[in-house]
Formats: structure tokens, sequence, C-alpha cells
């Protein structure tokens, strides 16, 4: 193994270009003596080594040239869980300067249908277990489908298997990223071959990983994480990954330990979920020694850290990578660290807003004037734009700056602190607030394992809180006791504390275990739109919850109505 994970983090500009190009790099560690030899990819249980992987990349290349339209992007969607062949399609476009289309098989109808056509793939690449995804917009699907089987085998056999020797420019876009969605549409992130490169180097250093070092990718390769964070560092050092088809949290030990996994890419709640799965006295046998990703809680984190006997670097970060934050031991709690000097938070009109004030308890006085979002007034990092989004591009590069699109806030001592989606404001009688340092208080109730918190339609006017929580295994839903316990939180004040509560066997999330917010916020409370949840109200005033009805609905409804804001019941 490795030494220990390095504490400086390195801008991403710092980090140095392994190769020219990502064909180069394949090359090079088809090539070299030591690195060709070595496994590159692991499935289960099969093995390929460097030398093999630029084998079966080349092969892949010349079919993706093969689907290449005179006049077009080259662009190659790829609907795959996470199988060989994802790596494979990456490998064949880094050699022909294509550029991969990660579909979400989360996705579904139209919005899968749109993902690919907006993109402009001209060739999809997918398996049969998603055929059901395809089938209902296949006869809509103006390229040519390529499923993983016999049906890819033929192709790839008549394509050829000889390296065409192609030398891309560095900045020809390698992967297309649809970023999360969880509050709006996904935006498709551009991701150049020398981006990827970079940010494999980039957190080579910053987890301490060598050349015997073996990830363990199982977040979804349609997402920035895996691909940046779990797959680059072992083509740039030389390493392994061992992929799983999905997340697990029951399995995800046991993949570590087969696979020998001395690093492991994480993004929203899975530490969570494995944390949840009953603990033995042997957890920390294994061979883990750092996972790297952003949105664990500081106690999830030190909770599974001590656990499974690793060392978990946290981050605050995004998939366009315009600003990216290291927490560190010394932050304060819920801090996601201390950001670099050209990180702000700013208005809508880029003043920069003073520290956020509190009170005796650790409430939070002054929301409008301290929350704003979080913009890096450096440059735009390593963000290289978004596919076919002048909007969005113009947005987030106002001024120059990058901006994330994230609320928050910082203290006198300069720690940040992430306060939600800049739609992740809640209005209650005239007051805005956040609903990020809600769901951090909520989060520390004993029952509570999962929370998120957003904004309903009040009756008259703005909003009212509601939160959707799930509860620990074993736990019950004591309404009486849940009030009061609310009501002893000093950092919640009055109009803070949740007017409904949904209690849920499981939350709506995005492939990358990120909770999809706006699920919720279209659920609200409408029992025909919640599955049969229990969902509980209490008025300002009550000690303690009572059960929310269909009558209690059936009055919403009508007070919306009468106050001609019936359009919210329906939104």
């Amino acid at each position: 193994m490795s030494g220990s994970p390095r504490r400086d983090v390195p801008a991403p500009g710092e980090a140095p270009m392994p190769a020219d190009n990502a064909a180069a790099l394949l090359r090079r560690n088809a090539t070299d003596p030591e690195i060709g030899a070595r496994p590159a990819l692991r499935f289960e249980d099969r093995v390929w080594t460097h030398a093999e992987f630029a084998v079966e990349s080349a092969r892949w290349a010349n079919l993706l040239r093969a689907h290449r339209r005179p006049g077009q992007p080259f662009h190659i969607g790829v609907l795959l869980e996470n199988i060989p062949e994802y790596l494979f399609a990456f490998g064949g476009a880094a050699m022909a300067g294509a550029t991969i289309v990660g579909v979400n098989h989360t996705r579904r109808g139209v919005h899968l249908l749109h993902d690919i056509t907006y993109t402009e793939c001209s060739l999809l690449i997918t398996e049969p277990r998603l055929d059901e995804l395809i089938d209902p917009v296949r006869d809509r699907l103006a390229m040519a489908v390529l499923t993983v089987g016999d049906d890819l085998e033929d192709a790839l056999a008549g394509a050829g298997g000889a390296d065409a020797g192609l030398e891309p420019d560095p900045a020809t876009p390698w992967g297309l990223i649809f970023t999360s969605g969880t509050s709006d549409a996904p935006k498709a992130v551009v991701c150049s071959q020398r981006r990827v490169m970079v940010s494999g180097a980039r957190m080579g250093i910053i987890m301490g990983l060598g050349a015997s070092d073996v990830g363990y990718v199982c977040m979804p390769l349609f997402h920035s994480n895996s691909v940046l964070v779990g797959w680059a560092p072992s083509l740039v050092l030389g390493a392994s990954v061992g992929l799983g088809r999905k997340f697990s949290a029951s399995r995800w030990l046991g993949d570590v330990r087969h696979y020998g996994a001395t690093y492991f890419n994480y993004v929203g709640k899975p530490l969570s979920y494995i944390l949840a799965v009953p603990e033995r006295p042997d957890d920390a046998d294994n061979t883990l020694r750092v996972a790297f990703g952003n949105e664990g809680a500081p106690a999830v984190v030190a909770a599974f850290s001590r656990r499974f006997g690793v060392e978990v670097i946290d981050t605050f970060g995004a998939t366009e990578g315009g600003v990216a934050v290291t927490r560190t031991g010394d932050c304060p709690a819920g801090s996601v660290g201390r950001p670099g000097p050209g990180v702000k938070i700013v208005d809508d009109d880029g003043a920069e807003l003073g520290p956020a004030r509190f009170d005796a308890e650790g409430r939070l006085l002054d929301p409008e004037t301290s929350v704003g979002e979080i913009v890096n007034t450096a440059g735009v990092g390593p963000f290289e734009g978004y596919y076919r989004n002048d909007e969005a591009n113009a947005r987030s590069t106002r001024f120059g700056w990058y901006w994330t699109g994230d609320l928050g806030y910082v203290d006198a001592a300069g720690y940040l602190y992430f306060a939600g989606r800049v739609a992740d404001w809640i209005r209650v009688d005239g007051e805005n607030f956040p609903a990020g340092p809600i769901e951090v208080a909520l989060a520390r109730h004993p029952d509570v394992a999962f929370v998120a918190v957003y904004g309903v339609p009040d009756t008259a006017a703005g909003d009212q809180v509601m939160a959707t929580v799930v509860l620990r295994a074993g736990a019950r839903f004591d309404a009486s006791a849940f009030g009061a316990w609310l009501d002893a939180q000093a950092d919640l004040g009055p109009k803070w504390r949740p007017r409904y509560l949904r209690v849920t066997a499981a939350m709506p999330t995005s492939p990358t275990n990120k909770i999809l917010t706006r699920t919720l916020v279209h659920e609200k409370y409408r029992p025909d739109r919640t599955g049969g949840d229990p969902i509980w109200v209490r008025a300002r005033g009550d000690a303690a919850y009572r059960p929310f009805t269909a009558d209690d609905a059936a009055l919403v409804r009508a007070e919306l109505d009468a106050a001609g804001r019936g359009r919210f019941w329906d939104l």
C-alpha cells in the first residue's frame, strides 16, 4: 500500500498532465514494462491488465469511428450499469477522439429520450437488463443501438482490432456528464481529456495513491465522482479499479475485501446506508485506507471512519468543478471547511456578504443578510461549460466568476457552511431562510436516519416548512416526544420548526444517492402523491404533532383556492 493521504490539497490547475492526451496515456500504460502486466480493471472474478485494456480500447475505438456521422458531434451514448464495457467505451473514445455521454439509467420515457437526443448521440450502447428503458422510446431514437452480448461482439469483430494511432487534442471532450438534477433539470457538463487526466493526477495526490492501489467504484459511472475520483487516478498511476455493478450497502464490505480495495469514492448518502448495515466485530478488518467524497454529515463521517478503520476525506464540490472545499479535522460542527481566498458568499448582484451572526444558543440570526450564493471570484476553475446551454453557461460564469448555484454562509473565523441550493429558500411569514441548517438540526435526532427539509405552500402566502424523515431501524415515531425535542433545539426558531412532517421508508434519490428534493416538493402533503406515508401536522403553539388526514388535505386545498393560490396545489 501507499502512504497516508496528503493533507495539502492542490488547486485543480496545479496537478500535472500525465500524458499528451488520453490515447497516449493508455498506450503508455500498455507498453510500460512495469505497468502493462498489472491489473487495470477487475469485475467480479475477471481481470484485465493495462495491456489488455489498451487492446480492448483499440477495438472499441474502431467501432466508434465506424458510427461517426460526418458533420455531426462525435458523441456516444452509454446506457449501462457499472460493467467493463462502460470503461472500454471510455478507452475507445480516448483513442478515437470521441465523447462519452453517460446516460442516467434512472431517467424514464421522454426525459431519457431528451438526454440522448439533446446531446446528439450518433450511437447508443446499452445492455439487455435495461431494455425496459429503451423499448418505450426505441422508435424515436435516430441512431444505432448496440446491446451488450452477441449484438455488440459482432459489431466489434467487424470493426477490426488494430490501433489506428490517432492523437486527439487534449481539449477534446472525453465526457458529457450530467449534473445530479436534485433541484432542477440535469445539465450536461463538458469534461475534456485534459480535465479527466488532471483530475486523476490531483486525486492521486490528495488520497496519497500509488501504482499498487485498488479503487472500488460502485457509484454510477455516468457521474463525475466515479469517473474523476474513482477511475481516473487508476489510469494516471497505472493502478487498478474493481467495479461494483451498482451500489449495495450490504455487499459493499464484501466487494472491498474481494478486490482488495484501498480507496473508495462516494457521493451523497452511501456512508449512512453502509452504517445502517448491522455492525460486526471484524468490520475494520479490510484493506481500505481512504475514502473520498462529499455530502457526508460530520457525525456519519466520524462513525464510518471509526467502524471501518479508514480515513474519510469529505469535501464540498460539484460535477462542474468550479469550487472545491475540503473539511479538515479542526472544522466547527456543520462546516464544510475553510475555502480558498477566492471563494466568497455574494448576493444576486455579486456583492460580498458579511459573516453570519449567531445568538448564544448558536441560532443563525441574520440569514437574509448572510446567506448567499457560493462563488469562486478567482475564475471558473476547471469548469468547461454545459453542452448546448448558453443560458446556464452565462449564469454560471457571470463576471468571470464561477457561480455554484449553492447557498452558504461563513462564520467570523471564515469557515463555510452549506445552506442548500439556490432553490432551497423557504419564506415563512415574510422571513426568508435556507433549508440546510434545519436539516442539520433535525439530523441530530437519535431516531432520524435521513432528513430533507423544503417549503410547501402556505394557504395564505409564502411557505410552511415541511420535513420528510426516514427513521432508523426499529425506531417508531412519537408525535409528542418529537415535538418536545424540536422545541428544545436552541438553533431552531419557531418559524423554522416543521409545520408538516412526513415519515417514509425510503427517500426518492438520484443514482448517486442524493435526495431528490424536487420530488418531495411536488408530492408535498398530498395524500394522493405520498404513497400512504403517514403525514403529521403541528400548528404553531401546539405541543405535539397530530395525523394530517384526508379531510385536512381537502381543507388546505379549499383554503388555497379561496386565497387564489390553487395553482400551488398542483405544482
